[in-house]
Formats: structure tokens, sequence, C-alpha cells
């Protein structure tokens, strides 16, 4: 155990991304850092850290600010909810923790969109304190190394993890050790074809003895993907048009987006034409263009949308919802990936 522990630590020292959330101990700047981090690659979320911290230096300006502001920052990160969740937490700190950073572990966790990982790797960071961080990476280290084949999923697998991940936490440093098997898991023992000949601790390694590396964490059962097809109103007055904001427990709660109709199943071109929504009723307009389907995949959905492209008379009062723009302002709103990509084939 001492040795896979003391040969894990050497690997970090040497080969250790510099990343700037790890150059500080500021819960604060480690939260956020973890909250981006979250379904999202290093490469991608490093750039969003960045713009975050100079625009929000401190928990009392993130939740002082709008939300739409901090939904538009967010912007093709996708998982929404992580910045409605990151933006409502700020303000439960600045309010009732007089914008101090809780410093307990129970604390952490009671926070909104934070888990059993993330408060853990708070805690372990910033404050010292010896809480096991289990997330995909060391989960899959862990099954490897020590030939777990409960799946990380399972209520019995995740008891077997963590009374492991707490038996070989140290008291000293956990801050460290969590981040030495987190980044061990993210560039050595990595999902597929790890390189197991450089790998430091392959001669004790159970997977890699007995031939298991591929088989184990033990596979979990995909997501079943919902199809669903939307058709976005491109609604234009000269220099205006019309957005509407998402609301409701679906996905991209709280976004912009413009006037859609969502159907069971898929249109033809020809019922497209003839469609006719409700908040074009008594309206007279002109279809100008109808763009080619715009496949757009979540974790458990499947998109298949299209902009139509439509010219009103300037006296056309919306429908209730309807919010008119400048059709240039509309880059100032916070909109889905999905209406970048259907704008620029207008464009």
């Amino acid at each position: 155990m001492n040795d896979f522990l003391h040969n894990i630590y050497i690997w970090y020292t040497k080969n250790q991304r510099h990343l700037p959330w790890r150059e500080t101990t500021d819960p604060f700047k480690i939260w956020l850092s973890e909250i981006i981090l979250q379904q999202t690659r290093v490469e991608q979320g490093t750039s969003y850290y960045l713009n975050f911290i100079e625009r929000f230096p401190s928990i009392k300006d993130l939740a002082n600010a709008n939300e739409d502001e901090v939904l538009k920052l967010w912007q093709g990160l996708g998982y929404y909810s992580r910045a409605r969740n990151l933006h409502a937490a700020a303000i439960n700190i600045h309010e009732k923790h007089h914008g101090i950073f809780p410093e307990t572990y129970p604390e952490i966790l009671a926070l909104k969109g934070i888990g059993p990982y993330t408060a853990a790797a708070i805690a372990s960071i910033a404050f010292n304190l010896p809480y096991p961080a289990l997330d995909g990476n060391i989960y899959r280290v862990l099954a490897r190394y020590f030939g777990i084949f409960d799946s990380p999923a399972s209520g019995k697998g995740k008891k077997i993890f963590l009374k492991l991940a707490e038996e070989i936490i140290p008291n000293e440093n956990p801050g460290f050790h969590n981040q030495a098997l987190m980044e061990f898991g993210a560039l050595q023992c990595v999902p597929k074809l790890p390189d197991c000949s450089v790998c430091p601790v392959s001669a004790t390694c159970f997977a890699f003895q007995k031939k298991q590396v591929e088989n184990l964490p033990a596979k979990t059962a995909k997501l079943k993907q919902r199809t669903r097809y939307f058709y976005y109103y491109f609604i234009e007055s000269g220099e205006n048009t019309w957005l509407e904001k998402r609301t409701g427990n679906d996905i991209w709660k709280n976004l912009y987006q413009f006037p859609m109709v969502e159907t069971e199943k898929e249109l033809s071109e020809e019922e497209i034409l003839i469609l006719n929504p409700s908040f074009m009723d008594g309206f007279q307009y002109n279809i100008k263009y109808v763009s080619g389907k715009q496949k757009h995949i979540l974790s458990h959905q499947i998109i298949f949308a299209r902009l139509i492209q439509i010219e009103v008379d300037r006296d056309f009062n919306t429908a209730e919802g309807l919010i008119p723009v400048l059709k240039e302002d509309v880059s100032k709103f916070a909109v889905p990936r999905l209406i970048e990509l259907l704008i620029e084939k207008t464009q």
C-alpha cells in the first residue's frame, strides 16, 4: 500500500499539469474549477475558469451578478444547471456565511450543486481535511490496482470504493493525495489503451497482472437517449427579431432561444412550410429560408433542429413571452450552442 501511494506521488510530482487552480488554496477558486470541470475537458474548461475569475474575482462579485450574465459567461460549456447552482450557492454564501466560504465538509456539501466528490475536493485542497475525492479517474485507478469488479455506480460498489479510499488517504496533505490520484487516472491510467509499460505501479497492479485492464472498472449501462425535433423561428421585422426565455425543468433552463415549436416526429419540407405556430396566429409572414437539419447530442437526448427564417410586417405584435431585440444584439444573450450553430447557417 505504501509503495503504491509513494510511487503515485513521485509520478505526480514529475508529471502533473500546471493548471491555474493548482496555484491557489482559495476555496472559491477551487470550487469554481471543480464545477467547471464536471463534464468538461481541462483544455476547454481552463479559458472559462480564467474568464470567470476575471469577471467575478470574489464570491461577493458572483453573488451580486445577474443570472443572465452568469449564463452568458457559461455559454458553450453545456449542463447549464451547473452555472445556475454555482450562482445560487454564491448568493447563499454571501447572505448566510457573510461571504466567507464554509470550512467544514458538511457545510460545503450542503451548498447547492455540490456533491460528495466536489465537497471532498474542496475540503482536502483548500482546508487540508482528509476526505477522499472519488471521481471517475480515481474509481478507475482503484478498480484496476486493487481488482474491484463491483461497479462504482452501484450501491455496493460505492461503499467498497469509499471504504478503501478512506483507508488510504493520509491525514497530512490530503489535497495533494487526491490530486495525485486524479491526475494519475487522467493522464496515465486512462480509460482505453493505457500504456502500462511505463506505469510506476504495474508490477503490483491486479488488472495488469491478471490481464483485466480493459474490463475494469466494471461498465455501467448507457443512458437511453430520447430523440426530439425542434423548429426555431427567426422572425425578422426590419432590424428586430424576437427571443423567448426557456422556463420549466427542461434542458437549457433560463437560456434564451428563438420562438420554437417541438414536434413528436420529424416534419417534411412540405409540413414545415404549412406549420402554423401559435405565436404567429393572426399574422401574415413570408418564409425566407429553411435551414438543413442540425443534429445536437446531449448526454440523454438527441435533438434535430431546423431554423425557419421569416419576415413580418413592422406592426407585428408579439405573443406573450416573446422579447423584441435588435438582430445584432442576439449574441449578447445567453443561448444554447445549438442556436449559435443555426445562426451561423444564415450568414
